[in-house]
């Protein structure tokens, strides 16, 4: 019994270099395109927010199965190339959060109290430097609870690279069930379970402490956690 785990164990560990990997490149491209397309909602010209807004509604209104599907198997049809499935898989899951991402940094800028904006103009500060210098450091302290979230839903949405042969944590262990009779099933999930929990606490341990350093560069306390509803990041 004890060589079966060992053997599940050594398995699920080859597929977590990728899930890690899937899941910070996921991050980066989440955060980088929640800002640009968050900010783009709140831009003075109505194309572009017309545009964000289209790119907001079309990633957080369809499945990231069907986006998968298109972005790994028809793009390459029409570009002339094929992708690497992890590019691929990063690609999809940073379209797919930082469309969430872009709700939660637009509420964000949102939620700064008005007298921040009246200060900041009457500091002569230009809309760039309001922004960066006055309003954003307040709403990035406000963002992170939710952001946490965010991170932790597109970390579970790494399995589905499982379909397109990425080698990471799901596809590893699916690799084994086919010899295993159903009652040795178990140990395989559950050490999924522990190897997802685990990474999963580590992104909520990180953004914690990012909530406090910011606080403290504000001079107050870190966020409370609101009941605010979970996010949830497209379906399968």
């Amino acid at each position: 019994m004890f060589d079966q785990i060992g053997l599940i164990f050594s398995t699920l560990v080859r597929g977590l270099p990728v899930t890690i990997a899937a899941t910070l490149g996921g991050i980066a491209l989440t955060v980088v395109l929640s800002f640009v397309a968050g900010l783009a909602l709140l831009a003075p010209s109505r194309t572009v927010r017309f545009l964000s807004r289209v790119y907001v509604e079309g990633f957080r209104g369809t499945s990231e199965m069907v986006q998968l599907f298109w972005i790994y198997f028809v793009l390459p049809v029409l570009v002339g190339f094929e992708l690497v499935p992890l590019f691929a898989g990063i690609l999809v899951l940073g379209l797919n959060h930082g469309a969430y991402g872009a709700e939660i940094v637009r509420g964000a800028v949102q939620s700064v109290p008005k007298a921040q904006y009246e200060g900041a103009i009457a500091l002569s500060l230009s809309p760039a430097q309001r922004m960066l210098r006055v309003i954003l450091p307040q709403a990035v302290v406000e963002m992170l609870p939710s952001f946490n979230n965010l991170f932790i839903q597109l970390l579970k949405s790494t399995a589905l690279l499982y379909f397109i042969s990425a080698e990471e944590l799901t596809e590893r262990g699916q690799l084994l069930a086919p010899s295993l009779p159903i009652a040795q099933l178990v140990p395989i999930y559950v050490i999924e379970l522990l190897f997802y929990l685990l990474l999963a606490v580590l992104i909520t341990v990180g953004m914690r402490a990012l909530e406090r350093v910011g606080a403290r560069r504000l001079g107050r306390r870190a966020p409370r956690r609101r009941s605010t509803p979970p996010v949830t990041a497209g379906g399968v």
